[in-house]
């Protein structure tokens, strides 16, 4: 009789777990191809900035849904059809991923890295050898417990010879050995020495250095800014408050290594340097034709960003009421850092002491397969997303689409022979700055640029490298532009 019972206890908790593996299917179902890629264009006709350039995103390009089908199977997968379709020419910054969980790591600073932070480049203009040369080791990470330290020199990956074909391997989350190099006049060799660094989860501080420097004008402030993390805006707050307690005169802050970030991290930093010109506009979006009709006609205010007195935790911005910063940038300085340069020039003056930007205005968010593309009722049976250019940016005075750059006031390339120490009042960039300051005549040494031509860099394949990237969303549904 016990068996029995057994028995049918087994069958019917068998049967149950069917129906509710059935149920299961029912909501975890995969979307197919068509699904996700129906999504991708819906996304892209709706909000994409360069949605004019693009034919096939043309509201009247397809009669009905058939026709719109029938052009979404010619693309061979979602990738496809958004990198060989949907995105326009002139459109190097928008992007999609499979994961979107690992999309909102990375806006959240949190990505894989063994610490060593580094730049490559050619032996000569015509080799095709590389080497590699680190700019800072983060803290915590298996570089700085190998001792790596800013301007050591590296020209193998796992014994083999760098090249402009290989270096991808010190991209890869994985465990690698580097050998070290030397410099001896224009001839690079191996030391024989070897280090191997192993890659691990790890959410970076933007906040690399901050210091004051004594000088007879006045103390001055340092401020080393890797990138544009909203989670660590209070970190930077909290930064500006000891710059206000030691009484800063000047302000620096180095944004030569900052890719960028989110525009409302921009936005608070601009204004933890000022406070005086709170409410002022800090930047004003354009957005495609059919969204900025619209927000002009029906929400005017929502397109305009102006400097406030708190950050996104409602903590109050220690603000310095400066008239004037100097900012370091290399070729490296773009998207969110050029919109801090960018945002505060009409109203004080900013002196750009290095090279040139990149020249990256537009900004992006995240859209997901729901109907207001907002991450709550997204599509369960996927984890697509699109992350396309929504807007540019445009400062009070009207200046936009610096496709070249925002130029230096002070030029002065970085010298992989003399990099410095990051911080030391002697480091090339940050002397150069010091200088300005306090009205010294420049002392630039004659530099060799037979080393000068980047191929890589650390970062480089990150999600959000060169990026500027909203939270916010969309101000508004498809169908309240449409109708």
């Amino acid at each position: 009789m016990r068996q029995t019972s057994y028995l049918l206890l087994s069958l019917f908790l068998l049967l149950g777990f069917t129906a509710c593996h059935d149920d299961m299917d029912d909501v975890l179902r995969p979307a197919s191809s068509l699904e996700i890629k129906r999504f991708i264009w819906r996304g892209m006709n709706d909000v994409y900035l360069y949605k004019e350039d693009v034919p096939d995103l043309a509201d009247s390009r397809f009669a009905n849904q058939q026709e719109l089908d029938d052009f979404l199977k010619t693309f061979s997968s979602p990738e496809d059809l958004f990198y060989n379709g949907l995105v326009a020419e002139q459109d190097d910054f928008s992007f999609l991923v499979e994961d979107y969980l690992e999309l909102e790591r990375s806006l959240d600073g949190i990505n894989v890295t063994n610490g060593m932070q580094f730049g490559l480049i050619r032996y000569t203009s015509t080799s095709e050898e590389v080497l590699g040369y680190v700019r800072y080791v983060l803290p915590g990470t298996s570089a700085e417990e190998k001792g790596i330290q800013r301007g050591d020199y590296f020209n193998t990956v796992d014994g083999v010879q760098l090249t402009a074909d290989n270096f991808s391997r010190l991209l890869e989350p994985a465990t690698y050995t580097i050998g070290l190099a030397k410099i001896e006049g224009d001839v690079i060799s191996s030391t024989g020495e070897t280090v191997t660094l192993e890659k691990h989860e790890y959410t970076t501080n933007p906040v690399y250095i901050a210091t004051t420097i004594d000088t007879p004008e006045g103390k001055i402030g340092y401020l080393m800014y890797n990138g544009f993390t909203g989670n660590f805006d209070k970190v930077l707050n909290e930064t500006f408050g000891m710059f206000k307690t030691e009484g800063i005169t000047d302000l620096v802050v180095d944004l030569r290594y900052n890719s960028g970030g989110s525009v409302e991290s921009a936005k608070d930093l601009g204004s933890m340097i000022t406070g005086q010109i709170n409410d002022e506009i800090f930047y004003t979006e354009q957005w495609n034709q059919d969204y900025q009709t619209y927000l002009e006609e029906n929400q005017p205010e929502s397109l305009e960003n102006r400097f406030d007195n708190r950050i996104s935790n409602g903590n109050t911005i220690n603000s310095l009421g400066l008239n004037r910063v100097y900012v370091i940038t290399t070729l490296r300085t773009a998207s969110a850092s050029e919109l801090l340069i960018n945002g505060l020039s009409p109203y004080i003056e900013v002196v750009q002491v290095g090279e040139r930007t990149v020249g990256k205005f537009q900004a992006s968010t995240t859209l997901y397969d729901s109907p207001d593309f907002r991450r709550k009722d997204a599509n369960t049976g996927h984890t697509y997303a699109i992350q396309p250019l929504i807007y540019k940016t445009v400062n009070a005075s009207g200046y936009t689409d610096f496709h070249e750059g925002l130029l230096p006031d002070i030029e002065l390339k970085e010298d992989i022979r003399n990099l410095g120490v990051l911080g030391d009042p002697e480091e090339p960039l940050l002397q150069a700055a010091l200088n300005a300051i306090q009205g010294l005549p420049q002392q630039f040494s004659t530099q060799n640029h037979l080393f000068n031509e980047i191929v890589g860099e650390s970062g480089m394949k990150d999600l959000l490298y060169q990026k500027m990237f909203t939270k916010e969303g969309l101000p508004l549904s498809a169908q309240e532009v449409m109708n």
